[in-house]
Parts: structure tokens; sequence; C-alpha cells
């Protein structure tokens, strides 16, 4: 077993390396083609990590929420359209999904009456930009829920087999 780390400041890809309870050499075997002098220079930021490699760590070390940070923080593009989800209980998700949801249907009306002459206009605005950021908050929270259920499973509390044949049959 390798040396446990004694460095300040760790990027999240150490973090959650070390949090999974792996030392570089267990997670290069976790991940076939990321060596262990490359995830020694991801977790030193000696090179810039690249989305196939952190899709292997997220993975490995079972933190699906890997792909998120990377693209919210890394990714340029993502950067400016893939906001940051936070890992939460699946008891505040349903809150924040209630209260969103509930939000929402009150200012539905004033929804349909803006778009029906398919024009915004100036007068409009206000109630347009406050109706799209409670939008933008049920869409985080929608995320947040999907990041549970990738964690869940990463995690072994649910078998991703199952989970996929349910959503064909409620597909179908």
């Amino acid at each position: 077993m390798g040396k446990k780390s004694v460095k300040e400041n760790k990027n999240i890809y150490f973090q959650s390396r070390e949090e999974a309870g792996l030392t570089r050499a267990q997670a290069s075997e976790l991940m076939d083609f990321i060596s262990e002098s490359r995830i020694e220079k991801i977790e030193s930021e000696k090179v810039t990590v690249q989305p196939e490699d952190v899709v292997a760590m997220a993975a490995a070390y079972k933190k699906p929420a890997l792909c998120n940070y990377y693209c919210s923080h890394e990714c340029r593009i993502g950067q400016e359209y893939v906001p940051e989800i936070k890992l939460s209980s699946l008891a505040e998700i349903s809150m924040g999904l209630l209260a969103s949801i509930n939000s929402l249907n009150m200012q539905k009306d004033r929804l349909v009456e803006i778009a029906e002459d398919g024009k915004l206009t100036e007068d409009e605005i206000p109630d347009f930009l406050s109706i799209q950021e409670r939008l933008e908050k049920l869409s985080l929270t929608v995320d947040s829920l999907r990041l549970w259920m990738d964690h869940a499973i990463a995690n072994g509390q649910f078998d991703r087999n199952t989970i996929e044949k349910i959503k064909e049959l409620s597909e179908s």
C-alpha cells in the first residue's frame, strides 16, 4: 500500500482518488489506458486533464460528479453553459423540485400571456426573466436528481442494467 499524501491544496482528482481509498497504482489498474505516471501528472497539474481521463476516473473512483466538475470548471464551452451541480440528498432534491414546480405553476399563466403573440415586449421582459430564472432552477434540480441516481448506481445501491430495463419498459 502506498504512503498517504500530506500535500496540501490537492486538486479534485487527487482528493477523489484518496476518498476512494486507492493508490495511483490501484487506480491505474482500474483505468486500463491511464498510467500511474499520467495520474500523478493530472493530480499535480503538470498535464491538462482530458475528458476521457475524467470519465475513467469518475468510474474508477465511483464519483460521477467529477464529470460535471470537469465540464463546469475546466472545459471552455462548459464553463459558459454547464452549471456546477452539487450532490444532495434525495430529500433535499425532492423538496427543491416541489418548490420549483409550485413557483412555476403560479407563473404559467403569465408565460402564456407573454408568449401568445410570439413577441417579447419591453414591459414583459422582467416577468420573462423571472420565469426563465425559475426554469433554470428547475433544470438544475432535475440535473441534481440525475447526478444523485448516477452516484447511487456507481456505489452499488442500484443495478444499472435493472434501471435501463425499467426505463425501456416505461418508454414503450
